[in-house]
């Protein structure tokens, strides 16, 4: 799971456009690629989308003025996207893209458009598959995932950019933009704003020779006996979140010896190691390559035995089932509160619990998960305190 910025949970949505969207709320539909829908500013483009990929059903809204800009600018020839998403800025006129992304959702969806893609986080090294970087780079920066992992983008944009290469970055003037533009202006020598849009920006640099600034480093700390490893980005990476420190501590007298357990959305790999500390076989997964990389460091750090996969829900699972499925799932996808991915994790659990198996799910308190949890079995509230609720459904054997 990536990091959540905190923000009101409003479960119903607005009258207009978006509750009409059928796509949005269409059961059994999670893994289907479409055409993403587009404002008239960005007419003659396009993009795929799926749930589970930012901006969905439309575009991340950055991204678009990100793409409108550069056309303005006839950007063509080899652009370097660090954060393609569903492949938008590949419809620019004479653009050639190297899309580059860390959710497996969005990987899906670049996939079925044909696009050269690499799946990657900020700092790896990208020349084993392109040796000659492209003269023009672009990304939109993630700053609800938090200063550490914005800053690991805009070192790692100064690392794909050669010497007189041009960065177009994009982001939200309420998520630090003007600050990480400084950051990079700092190392790029060069640049300024130079598109606007409501709270959007997008600032133009060219780089000049010069070190590429220090990654930062991953934080540390210890849990329900779990030395937890969180890079940045991820969600819980500094300190145990309250909801999950509500599941586990309402688990306390779970057996698992032996027993087959998957944990869903694992994020820093807290939850699955907790259970391979109880005797579990576990599997972790996670739809984002930072938290996939961080929970192996986690059960690395405890010497636990598991496997991590990068998975979009259970896309990556083949035939597993488990005995027991543990989940906080969750609810944004970008900026925005979207129940599209929670949901097919319950549709997973469905689809993945051996018949007398459990799932186990916290969440906040006002979040209508009871309903899907029917399709189960009969849904028990284990806990409700400070805000959230744990909740179980058992299949039937």
């Amino acid at each position: 799971m990536t990091g959540r910025g905190k923000q009101k949970i409003r479960v119903s949505r607005p009258a207009g456009k978006r509750a009409e969207l059928p796509a949005q709320v269409e059961a059994g539909r999670y893994f289907d690629v479409r055409p993403a829908l587009l404002g008239p500013r960005l007419e003659g483009l396009h993009a795929l989308t799926k749930p589970g990929v930012r901006g969905f059903p439309e575009v991340d809204a950055a991204q678009a003025l990100l793409a409108q800009t550069m056309r303005k600018d006839r950007v063509g020839g080899e652009v370097l996207d660090l954060t393609a998403m569903g492949g938008l800025l590949a419809s620019l006129p004479g653009v050639t893209l190297r899309a580059v992304e860390g959710s497996a959702a969005a990987l899906r969806v670049l996939k079925a458009a044909g696009l050269a893609t690499v799946a990657a986080v900020p700092g790896d090294d990208l020349r084993e598959r392109w040796p000659e970087r492209a003269r023009t780079v672009a990304l939109v920066l993630a700053g609800d995932r938090g200063n550490a992992y914005a800053l690991a983008q805009v070192a790692w944009a100064h690392a794909c950019t050669p010497p007189g290469g041009t960065l177009y970055l994009a982001g939200d003037r309420d998520k630090g933009f003007d600050r990480y533009v400084r950051a990079a202006g700092n190392a790029f020598g060069t640049g300024e704003t130079i598109a606007r849009d409501g709270g959007m920006r997008v600032a133009k640099l060219v780089r000049r020779p010069g070190p590429t600034p220090a990654y930062p480093g991953p934080e540390g700390y210890e849990a329900f006996g779990v030395k937890v490893v969180g890079l940045p980005g991820v969600f819980s990476a500094t300190r145990p979140d309250k909801a999950t420190t509500l599941l586990l501590g309402t688990l306390d007298d779970l057996d698992l010896t032996g027993k087959r357990v998957l944990d869903l959305g694992t994020g820093t790999g807290l939850i699955g190691a907790w259970a391979a500390q109880r005797g579990a076989q576990v599997t972790l997964v996670d739809g984002d390559l930072q938290s996939v990389r961080s929970a192996r460091a986690t059960l690395a750090a405890n010497d636990l035995p598991g496997e991590v996969l990068h998975s979009d829900v259970d896309a990556a699972l083949g035939e597993r089932t488990f005995d027991v499925i543990l989940t906080n799932p969750p609810f944004h996808v970008g900026r925005g509160v979207v129940l599209d991915v929670a949901r097919e994790f319950i549709a997973a659990a469905a689809r993945r619990l051996n018949p007398g198996g459990t799932l186990y799910l916290v969440a906040n308190e006002p979040l209508p998960y009871e309903t899907p949890l029917r399709s189960l079995g009969p849904v028990r509230e284990l806990r409700r305190e400070g805000g959230f609720k744990v909740l179980a459904a058992t299949r039937a054997g």
